[in-house]
Formats: structure tokens, sequence, C-alpha cells
């Protein structure tokens, strides 16, 4: 079953890297109580994620916060570190959220898993976009294509904040 507007985010444990080093965060630290804009992406430095879709969230990252969202968070079926070494070499670190799901286990709780294997990824997240109030899903953007970020676009997103 996938995740529709209305539920409940499923509870889950993300690892990301911080200055302290690695630290884990839970679902209900991250959206209890807040409005997050929270997207996901088949593979940190893969050529859409990396030149499309992170992109978009960091250079709107101001218009974003301005319209009321208290947080921005990429999630990515990836280890910590290569979430961290994303987050730093895009400029992101300390501005948005880099969050390994490494086990895929949030991305299979929320129903939004692809079989990448065709293309040497293995299993890995569709491509899209929500907006959480108080850990529930307001907007969600889903990607029919995983090499195209359209539909979960920061442009998108802001057009439903």
């Amino acid at each position: 079953m996938t995740i529709a507007i209305g539920d409940t985010l499923p509870s889950a444990t993300f690892k990301e890297k911080t200055a302290d080093g690695p630290v884990e965060t839970t679902t209900d630290a991250l959206f209890k109580g807040k409005r997050v804009v929270l997207f996901a992406v088949p593979g940190a430095f893969t050529p859409t994620c990396s030149l499309n879709h992170l992109p978009g969230y960091l250079e709107n990252r101001d218009t974003i916060l301005g319209k009321g969202v208290d947080d921005i968070a990429v999630v990515a079926v990836n280890d910590w570190h290569v979430m961290g070494a994303w987050a730093q070499s895009s400029g992101g670190l300390g501005k948005i959220h880099f969050l390994a799901d490494w086990n895929a286990a949030f991305t299979k709780a929320l129903g939004l898993d692809a079989d990448l294997s065709g293309g040497s990824l293995g299993i890995r997240s569709k491509r899209y976009s929500m907006l959480v109030e108080d850990g529930v899903v307001k907007s969600l953007n889903v990607e029919e294509n995983p090499g195209q970020a359209t539909v979960s676009s920061a442009a998108t997103m802001i057009e439903q904040l």
C-alpha cells in the first residue's frame, strides 16, 4: 500500500551526518509539531538527483522556508557516508537534512520503493516530494519516471505551499 494524502508517516529512524559525526534521528523528531518539505531521490550523486532535483530545493530554500515551512529534508536509500558526502559536495550541509534510509525501511513502509536493479542500483526510492504537517501527509507528488524531476520539483512544491 502506498502512502496517501491524509496518512500519518510511519515511524522510522534515519542516520544523518553532522559536524559532530553521524546522528540518528526519528520521524517524530523531524516531523512532530512541524511543517516539513520532504523529497526523495533514487540515489545521491546520480545525474537527475544532483543536477536537477537537489539544486532546485537548495536554490529555493529561503522561498520555501518563507512560506511557513520549518524544515526541508531529502531522503535516499544510501548510507550516511554517501549522504554526508553528497551534502558536503552540493553545498547543502547544514541547509537541509540529508537522511540516509540505508536499509530502505522507511521507503518500503511508504510503499514508494522501486526495484532499479536493471540500472545496477538495486532497491531504491521512487522520486517524490511531500509536504508533511505534524507527521501527516498534506501533499504528495510522485514521479512516474525516475529520470525526471518535474512533479516533485521545488517549483511544484512552492506552488502547493
